[in-house]
């Protein structure tokens, strides 16, 4: 009872705050029934009469109510379904939108992290140089065995987890009450949206994870010759503290310095399509925050990203039916292309393939009777979301980061390229990952796998009957012998039928003055 006072509190305290900003004034009132229409009203009374426009009112209320709520809507952004295309695209504005904190506190928290004093790790160290709503960074100095360079220091804000946990049980709250009374949250899956939210907040919040997230791209890139990530300093890394080589290169939304230094776009927007499609499809691991600000282009022109906080994962089968959607689409074998959502679980078995083929036919034709610069993946992924209603679709939330970052990534390469073909470039990526993995060297490995999977259930054998054995001869003599329990298993069995018998007999009281007073009232 308590914590359910405590979350209505919090959300009455954001409510106040978005009915000052004017986002009581996005929704439509004439769409809604008389009692929230009445509570919108009343809530307009208390607008600021210089509230922002628009559907930036969302945006600037979450920047005031803090990091929990920035964050909140950063991953609202992935969901056009819940929130409206025009809210979720005015969203992915919430970028580095946070105060800086003091300078005292990031060097108090590299102390206690690290257990040396700022002036002993580094030669140098700025104020802050970009201010998110988990962590700040900063730009230092240092000279080690590796000799002199610079680097960049993330550092967590204080009490973040704290603040975190408290907003995330919130969001808790409300999604599972939303899901108790609608059906329609409940197949939106709000809670399993907050579930995803809540994992990755975690996550970002161990910057020993990002490093190690770092690590990891790297290794899956080492062998791509036009995208790359900053080296970790792993001696300079704890969970509150992350420290990577400076990247010294050109921020991919500043076009004018781009253009100064000779770089192509075309071939910077086709390498940004084609390196997420080999993240995602070819290792199953792949940046989620790949807008302009985490992008830059260095002096060898390649493409670096930065701020590892946010990682998808697909596991190999996802991996497959990503690949052959995308294929289907590009070949317009729209009937394989149901199928595959069939055997991925998408869709449920009471629907017909042929009628899911036909919705797929509905959305891939029109796309490509246009030209190719205006054929859009991020498009198809949305209107693919679009028809899960109509199919009884669930959300997949392992799939919100891969649709977000599609549409994100889309849409950063197309400000390079406006002429972008995308599956022109997305082609080789696909066909190169269907002909490695479904083609006969594929099947070969595949069939290669599950014989050594064989082998070793083979080689196991003996050991696993043994035990059986033994496990059923000591059943037998507990059978032929009685049920023996131990000494403390018979005394904790006491106690818990005492505690019981105490409770039935209070209960039984309790029963009989109820009828006593029901008798002679």
């Amino acid at each position: 009872m308590f914590n359910a006072i405590t979350h209505f509190f919090r959300l009455i305290r954001a409510g106040f705050v978005f009915a000052r900003e004017g986002v009581l004034g996005l929704p439509d009132p004439q769409a809604l029934p008389p009692g929230p229409r009445f509570v919108l009203k009343i809530g307009r009374l208390i607008e600021r009469r210089d509230a922002g426009e628009g559907s930036a009112r969302l945006a600037a209320a979450l920047t005031k109510l803090g990091p929990t709520y920035v964050k909140l809507g950063q991953f609202l952004a992935t969901r056009p379904d819940v929130v409206g295309k025009a809210i979720a695209k005015d969203l992915e504005s919430l970028q580095d939108r946070m105060a800086p904190f003091g300078q005292q506190d990031a060097e108090k928290a590299i102390l206690e992290s690290l257990g040396k004093p700022v002036s002993e790790l580094f030669l140098s160290f700025s104020p802050p140089v970009a201010a998110a709503s988990i962590a700040q960074v900063h730009r230092a100095e240092i000279n080690d065995a590796k000799g002199a360079r610079t680097v960049a220091v993330k550092v967590l804000r204080p009490g973040v987890e704290r603040r975190f946990q408290n907003d995330l049980d919130s969001f808790f709250f409300i999604a599972r009450l939303a899901e108790r009374h609608s059906a329609e949250a409940k197949r939106l899956r709000l809670v399993a949206t907050v579930e995803t939210l809540a994992r990755s907040v975690t996550m970002e919040m161990d910057l020993r994870l990002e490093a190690a997230a770092y690590s990891e791209l790297a290794e899956n890139a080492k062998d791509d010759p036009d995208f790359r990530v900053p080296k970790v300093d792993w001696e300079r890394t704890a969970r509150r503290v992350l420290t990577t080589e400076w990247v010294s290169g050109i921020p991919l939304n500043n076009q004018d310095k781009l253009r100064e230094a000779g770089h192509d776009f075309v071939r910077l927007g086709r390498v940004l399509i084609q390196s997420f499609l080999r993240q995602a499809i070819g290792h199953g691991f792949f940046h989620a925050d790949l807008h302009p600000g985490n992008l830059f282009v260095d002096c060898d022109g390649r493409l670096v990203a930065v701020d590892c906080g946010i990682m998808g994962r697909l596991n190999p089968k996802e991996r497959r039916f990503l690949a052959e959607i995308l294929f289907g689409f590009i070949t317009r074998d729209w009937y394989r292309t149901a199928e595959v959502h069939f055997e991925a679980g998408y869709v449920p078995t009471h629907h017909a393939v042929e009628d899911f083929a036909q919705a797929i036919r509905a959305i891939g034709e029109p796309i490509h009777d246009r030209p190719a610069d205006e054929i859009s993946m991020a498009k198809l992924l949305t209107l693919l979301f679009e028809v899960t209603a109509l199919f009884d679709m669930r959300t997949r939330p392992e799939l919100l980061l891969l649709q977000k970052t599609m549409v994100v990534v889309e849409g950063v390469a197309r400000a390079l390229d406006p002429k972008l073909d995308m599956w022109a470039t997305a082609e080789p990526v696909v066909r190169d990952w269907i002909e490695r993995h479904l083609g006969p060297v594929g099947r070969i490995e595949d069939a290669a796998t599950e014989l050594g999977g064989i082998g070793r259930l083979i080689g196991a054998a003996p050991g696993i009957l043994t035990r059986a054995a033994g496990t059923i001869e000591r059943l037998d003599e507990q059978t032929r012998e009685g049920l023996v329990l131990a000494p403390e298993t018979v005394e904790a069995i006491g106690r818990a039928e005492a505690k019981r018998g105490r409770w039935t007999t209070l209960a039984l009281w309790v029963i009989a003055g109820l009828l006593a007073v029901w008798l002679f009232r």
